[in-house]
């Protein structure tokens, strides 16, 4: 096994896993190359969560994500007929894009590009920034092999944004946004020539021309960075946050609640996989002092889609009663918590932490999350497989797994008796008889 591939699996929850093994197969159907590349290969490389997977097709992309979605646990999300690709929502909420190889050429800034199919190494050398134009080969030949004709991997490891070519703002002026984010999240400098080229397409003010659509997709990856308040701060800094609103300035921008928010995050254990909404809880928090004129502008100026909107506008109401049932006193044990907690929402769960005024649910919240969630991972399928006689995914398998799970919360898991000591023989107990002891007996012995 490729060294890249143990990496790979090895940053790879056991989902998304199943996932790299779906796709590659549906690919190795359609007799096409694949490629796993962008996000997926920059996070892996610089040791962080890896969130999204993307792949890209020599070939037609769009068919493999057909063969995909013939699986009705697939969802579609997006199809773009014009860049040949699609995003797809697998099982376990894993996002992942299936992309043709493509050469993509801009009459003007922000227009719709112009695109053609092209090799791996063409489509890498017109990307972005050089370290999200690195691809890992998932085709049976060359399993394993990295590509990387613009030496991302060097930029990544020296810390530095540096661009692949000289138009990338030009092409498209939403990657002002994203140098911004990449600086905060890899902790990068930008090199002096991409620094160059930033300022420039500043000066063209060429941010005017970043779709409103695109404006929401950023806002959407920001609010799954470990560190959103800093790259708020830093867009509002650089004059980028008004593109969103001109009323996210000051003291409207609530920088205090959403670092209250980053760090309510952190409750949750890193292995344990509860999924969250964090752009629903983001929008709420940075819309949280605005006028309901200025949050009527602030969609229109993102082209939000109305359940879009209702994520965030609606989660005050929609946990009232959530928040009367983790404050019934009914709630005795900590199965009972856990049974009401493991079927609500993440993003509420969160909100409720952060907003109610209740010491009782905010301590039972804490307790599910780094008590409860951890203890009932403990159960495995194999101990539950053992204990029920019955395969992953039956009725029966499922009720003894929450039997289990109860059991082990609530302190009701018997650990066995230890073995007897069997009583040591005379010569034994004479042989650690302490010498004190002995004399005291044989001087007894010698009185009587």
């Amino acid at each position: 096994m490729s060294d890249y591939i143990f990496m790979l699996e090895s940053h790879l929850s056991a989902e998304q896993n199943r996932v790299v093994a779906q796709v590659q197969a549906a690919a190795a159907e359609a007799r096409v190359n694949l490629f796993l590349t962008g996000g997926a290969i920059r996070d892996m490389l610089a040791g962080h969560r890896i969130r999204d997977l993307d792949f890209t097709v020599e070939g037609d992309a769009l068919a493999v994500a057909r063969a995909l979605l013939s699986d009705k646990a697939v969802k579609s999300l997006a199809q773009d007929s014009v860049r040949q690709a699609a995003e797809l929502l697998f099982p376990g909420q894993v996002r992942a894009s299936v992309s043709m190889a493509r050469r993509e050429e801009y009459a003007r800034p922000g227009a719709q590009p112009r695109v053609t199919p092209a090799t791996i190494h063409e489509d890498l050398r017109g990307r972005d920034f050089t370290f999200n134009a690195i691809a890992l080969s998932l085709n049976r030949a060359s399993l394993g092999l990295m590509l990387d004709p613009n030496n991302g991997m060097a930029d990544l490891e020296h810390r530095e944004i540096r661009a692949v070519h000289n138009r990338i703002f030009h092409d498209d002026p939403a990657r002002l946004l994203r140098l911004v984010r990449f600086r905060v999240r890899l902790g990068c400098t930008v090199e002096p020539k991409t620094q160059g080229q930033y300022e420039n397409a500043r000066l063209e003010e060429l941010e005017k021309r970043i779709p409103a659509r695109r404006l929401f997709e950023e806002l959407r990856e920001i609010a799954e960075e470990q560190n959103p308040a800093e790259i708020l701060r830093l867009l509002e800094e650089e004059r980028l946050l008004a593109l969103v609103s001109p009323a996210l300035t000051g003291a409207k921008l609530n920088l205090s609640a959403i670092a209250r928010w980053q760090k309510a995050r952190e409750l949750i254990p890193f292995s344990v996989e509860l999924p969250v909404n964090h752009l629903a809880l983001l929008l709420y928090f940075l819309t949280e002092k605005l006028t309901p004129k200025e949050r009527a502008a602030l969609i229109k100026a993102t082209a939000m889609h109305k359940a879009e909107v209702e994520l965030w506008e609606r989660l005050p109401a929609e946990t009232k009663a959530l928040e009367r049932q983790l404050r019934s006193p009914k709630l005795h044990k900590a199965s009972e918590v856990y049974q009401l907690l493991s079927t609500a929402r993440g993003e509420h769960i969160l909100f409720l932490y952060l907003r109610s005024q209740h010491r009782l649910v905010h301590d039972r919240i804490r307790n599910y999350l780094q008590k409860y969630l951890p203890a009932a991972q403990e159960v495995t399928e194999r101990d539950v497989s053992a204990a029920a006689g019955a395969e992953p995914g039956s009725a029966k398998f499922q009720k003894r797994k929450e039997q289990m799970i109860a059991e082990r919360l609530d302190g009701r898991v018997r650990k066995p008796k230890p073995e007897p000591e069997s009583a040591p023989s005379p010569v034994e107990a004479v042989k650690s008889e302490s010498p004190a002891a002995r004399r005291s007996r044989t001087s007894g012995t010698g009185r009587a």
